[in-house]
This record gives C-alpha cells, sequence and structure tokens, in this order.
C-alpha cells in the first residue's frame, strides 16, 4: 500500500502495505429486525494502514476528563458519526475528516507488545487506562484483528484496571475477561447511546449498531456483574435532546449504574461537516441547532476551554444539567465516576523495554 505521510512529530512508521477490504453493511446490520430500512447507509468500501508506533500509552493532563492514560488501537473509525470529535486527527496524515476518515483506517497491531513493555518498565505507577477515548476499540475492524482484545488479556494477566467506552455491542465478545476483571475490581464499561430514534440514530451514526443492540449490551453486562454505564453523548439540540427522560429509563431498565451527558462538540474540521449534514438532513431546524449549540459554546461554533468544553454554558446547558439530574434520580441513579482498584497489579514476567 502507498505510503502515507506520518502525523506532525509522531514517531510511527506506517507499513508499505494496504489491506482493502470488501464493502461493509452497517454495523449491526440495521435489518437485525427484519424491518425494512429503504435509506440505510450505503456499504462502504475500507482500507487499513498498519501503523508501527514506538509506545501505545497516551497520557493527557486535562482537568475535565476522569483518566490520565489512555490507549486507542485504531486510527479512524469506521462507524462515521457525524460529530465525532477526533476527525481533525486524520487531516494530520493529509486525509480527509469526512468520508477518508470512516475509510481510510490505521491499525495498530503491535500494541499489545508495546503495552506489555510499557505497564513493565521499572518506576511504572497504575492508574486505569481508558480504551475509546479517540475512535471506537469495538469498530467493525475489531472482529479481524482483534488487537482491543490482546491488550485486555495482557490487562487482565496483570491486575491492570481499565476502563472502556464504546458504540458497540460487539464489547460483550469479551465478557470473558471483563466479567472476572470486574469481580476483582479492575473494569468497568461505558456504552453510548444517543437516541433510540433508529432513523436519526442511523443518520447521526450511519455504521454503529442500533440502539436496540447497544441497550441489549448493557443489560448483557450489567447482568454479568461488570459495572456499566451509559452516556447520552452527544446531545444534540432540537434533534435529540427530547429524548433525554426516555433514554435515562431505558438506560436504567437495563441495568446501568448511572447516566451522563455532553453537548455535541464541534471543534476544527467537524463545525462544517456537521453544518453540511444538518443542511442535507435537516434543514427545517438547522438554523435552530446551530445557535443554540452557539448559545452553550459562548457565541461561537465550539468552546475549547478548561470546565466548559464538556458541560456548556449558559441557560440551555444548565436547562439539560437540571433535566439529567432529575431524570437519574427517578430512576435510583446517582452521578459517580467508575472506581477502580489499583493495588492489585503485579509487573508482567520477563525482561521488558527490548523495543526500546
Amino acid at each position: 500500500m502507498a505510503k502515507t505521510r506520518p502525523s506532525r512529530g509522531a514517531t510511527i512508521n506506517q507499513e508499505s502495505r494496504r489491506f482493502n477490504l470488501p464493502a461493509r453493511e452497517a454495523d449491526g446490520d440495521w435489518l437485525d429486525d427484519r424491518e425494512r430500512v429503504d435509506d440505510a447507509p450505503p456499504a462502504l468500501r475500507t482500507t487499513i494502514t498498519v501503523e508501527r508506533p514506538r509506545t501505545i500509552i497516551s497520557r493527557n493532563t486535562s482537568p475535565d476528563v476522569a483518566f490520565d492514560r489512555s490507549v486507542n488501537p485504531y486510527r479512524g473509525c469506521e462507524h462515521g458519526c457525524i460529530y465525532c470529535f477526533a476527525r481533525p486527527t486524520h487531516a494530520f496524515h493529509d486525509l480527509s475528516p469526512g468520508l477518508d476518515f470512516e475509510s481510510k483506517l490505521f491499525t495498530k497491531p503491535d500494541a499489545p507488545v508495546l503495552l506489555r513493555a510499557e505497564i513493565g518498565r521499572r518506576g511504572y505507577v497504575v492508574q486505569p487506562i481508558a480504551f475509546g477515548t479517540n475512535t471506537d476499540p469495538y469498530q467493525p475492524i475489531e472482529s479481524d484483528w482483534r488487537i482491543t482484545r490482546a491488550c485486555l488479556e495482557v490487562l487482565a494477566e496483570t491486575g491492570h484496571p481499565l476502563t472502556i467506552t464504546t458504540k458497540s455491542d460487539r464489547v460483550v465478545r469479551d465478557l470473558d475477561l471483563l466479567a472476572p476483571m470486574a469481580k476483582r475490581g479492575l473494569a468497568a464499561v461505558m456504552i453510548s447511546v444517543t437516541s433510540l430514534d433508529r432513523r436519526i440514530a442511523m443518520t447521526v451514526e450511519p455504521r454503529a449498531p442500533t440502539p436496540e443492540r447497544r441497550l441489549a449490551a448493557v443489560k448483557t453486562l450489567a447482568d454479568a456483574g461488570v459495572p456499566t454505564y451509559v452516556s447520552i453523548s452527544p446531545v444534540i439540540p432540537a434533534i435529540t435532546d427530547h429524548e433525554i427522560e426516555h433514554l435515562v429509563a431505558r438506560a436504567a431498565q437495563a441495568g446501568a449504574r448511572s447516566v451522563s451527558f455532553i453537548p455535541v462538540r464541534l471543534p476544527h474540521e467537524v463545525a462544517p461537516l456537521f453544518r453540511a449534514w444538518l443542511g442535507e438532513h435537516f434543514p427545517d431546524r438547522a438554523a435552530k441547532v446551530m445557535a443554540t449549540i452557539q448559545s452553550l459554546r459562548g457565541g461561537r461554533d465550539n468552546d475549547p476551554n478548561f470546565g466548559t468544553r464538556m458541560q456548556g454554558q449558559g441557560p440551555w446547558a444548565e436547562l439539560l444539567k437540571t433535566r439529567i439530574q432529575i431524570a437519574r434520580r427517578k430512576h435510583g441513579m446517582v452521578h459517580e465516576r467508575m472506581t477502580l482498584r489499583t493495588d492489585l497489579f503485579r509487573p508482567p514476567a520477563g525482561p521488558q523495554g527490548e523495543l526500546f
């Protein structure tokens, strides 16, 4: 495969081979309930570039996220969610944050080896590793590459805590690893469900599993003893916000411990893509949607500032927060962060750091 320019400042190597995959239908098929959906998203042909990074754990010091380290086995995401804040990262590869982000993917098969080496280094301090902070660790190619699962196997072996955020029911495939880890206080999962309306969900997240499949995954995980949460993220004004109370009720019914939310964010190239999507799918309310988003974001399409970027500001943000709080209380939920044990970690056996 043609060599792709690496991201600016990155210490990576991309193999000169490209894997061309057959066109994929929407994840979960969107026809799994035998209901004909005439405007289902078209099958998407993808290519995969193998990436060979020198490290796999990414660090952050953001005060408004609950983790300080993460692992992302893939770049780009087949789910194709129009609002995805990770889309601009594809521009660093001279690729489009639009369709290229969904179809020109990068995979990191060395991730489990790198992970074992990094957590085995002398002086390593244990904190939960977050999966799914940039692109979905259980997007369709995980069925073929199984990199996320291999990383989980390393963490299960060493007693290292982890969190997972996904909008795929594929996560239940790894219940044999997650359930024993959860019993030891080492694993928690958050599943994103943004809408219960099949057509809205199919438009906003065209190749992600159906909402019902995701809620079924919440129940399966919760019944198996895995602390499971639901994220109503993002909330899109005038398109999905009317569903908040129903989403919380369904999450509680499925066994979720709590529900969180983030109003839609439109950083960098995401804003013009989102505007074009609004014009195509919701022309009757596009102006209202953007006006509300800007009221949340200090008069701009996006607010990157710590403290407000995740929750928004102004009357609409306060109303949204109040509605979530009332709905959680109604269903006996408390707002809690995933708390995991760090005292069970044992460094992997064998010499480490051989790759460095």
